[in-house]
């Protein structure tokens, strides 16, 4: 990955950004609302929490039967994912709550996730807020040489067969934090100096990571063997499985809203300027998916109004579906896109026809 040079307009004629954020601060002061988690982000992380965490206990616990083991497993991948998005991820925008010490300890929860807070903020909240869907600079993007997400990505002949074999990657996810990508992030974001704040001490930030890391292995591996009269291999399937389903889930919430039609992927001009300011920026490369239906809106924490999200991504994401409406009426009258798939179903149509359009030889594609 280059050096991150981009910049972006700070200039804009219409005032777009600014009309819109002006609106929607006079939502909440006229609803006299906090911008950040209320009772109802409370109450999901109670419940994703208990998706996530009974489960285990009930393993260690009762003496169940294999089968069952194996069904419990995958509830706790189910809410792995949402602790994952509705928790981790409102705690570190800093979106959870309006105290810090609160948000870091919500935030802090991706250690039981398998993740590390340093290398998650650093990706996702410099790389991926900053630089949405821009080629080299958004390592959202990235899958090495496994899969082309992007049409400047250089094009690989096994590419031709992606939209097949990609959602048996898409399970890898959780699992390649908890064995080798924070190890592999972390050299690379301390060497380049990154970071959401104040830059770590070195010493410190690795001291953490390894000590989480054998924390975590400890808790999900070593104390199931002690405590469970179950083969050793066994055990290592449920963590497997349960990572696989996290996986799954997060992986194919992110590429609904980045990796499909709609989706721009804009690159710089030679000295590095972005056609757009930062916020139109965000309404060319991302898209919402299923926002009129209940169940994804509170199972993904939001992050189908990823338009809404990447705007404005230190509301808490139980704001939404409201301010969705603003933003919605906003770009229209600045005749920008406000891209949208009315269901679920079609953002998932749309993600695998793209990864086949992705997968065709450059030459003939484009």
């Amino acid at each position: 990955m280059e050096q991150n040079t981009i910049r972006f307009p700070r200039t804009d004629s219409a005032k777009f950004f600014k009309t819109l954020n002006s609106r929607v601060n006079d939502y909440f002061k006229t609803n006299k609302l906090k911008k950040t988690g209320n009772w109802k982000l409370h109450l999901k992380t109670v419940v994703m929490f208990v998706l996530f965490l009974a489960p285990y206990f009930l393993i260690l616990t009762l003496g169940l039967p294999n089968w069952a083991n194996f069904l419990l497993t995958i509830v706790m991948g189910v809410g792995m994912a949402g602790v994952g998005m509705n928790v981790m991820h409102d705690g570190n925008h800093g979106a959870y709550s309006n105290k810090k010490w609160v948000n870091k300890l919500m935030g802090s929860s991706i250690y039981i996730l398998a993740g590390n807070v340093y290398n998650w903020q650093v990706q996702h909240n410099v790389l991926h807020h900053t630089y949405t869907n821009i080629h080299e600079h958004d390592e959202d993007m990235e899958a090495g040489r496994i899969l082309r997400f992007s049409k400047h990505a250089e094009w690989k002949k096994h590419h031709k067969f992606q939209h097949f074999y990609s959602v048996l990657l898409y399970g890898l996810l959780t699992f390649n934090w908890a064995i080798t990508t924070d190890f592999q992030q972390m050299y690379r974001y301390m060497k380049r100096k990154l970071s959401y704040g104040k830059l770590p001490n070195a010493t410190m930030n690795w001291s953490t990571l390894i000590i989480t890391k054998l924390l975590y292995i400890t808790i999900w591996i070593v104390l199931p063997m002690l405590i469970l009269d179950i083969a050793w291999w066994k055990i290592l399937i449920g963590f497997f499985l349960m990572h696989y389903v996290a996986g799954v889930i997060l992986s194919v919430v992110f590429q609904l809203a980045h990796i499909v039609d709609d989706a721009d992927t804009p690159l710089p001009d030679e000295s590095g300027t972005m056609k757009n300011t930062w916020a139109i920026h965000q309404l060319f490369t991302t898209v919402n998916f299923g926002t009129k239906n209940k169940i994804v809106n509170w199972f993904t924490g939001g992050l189908n109004h990823q338009v809404e999200h990447h705007i404005f991504p230190n509301i808490s994401h139980v704001h939404y579906t409201n301010i969705s409406k603003i933003v919605k009426q906003t770009a229209q009258e600045f005749n920008l896109p406000y891209h949208e798939y009315k269901t679920t179903r079609k953002a998932i149509i749309s993600h695998f026809k793209h990864l086949k359009e992705l997968g065709k030889e450059p030459t003939l594609q484009y």
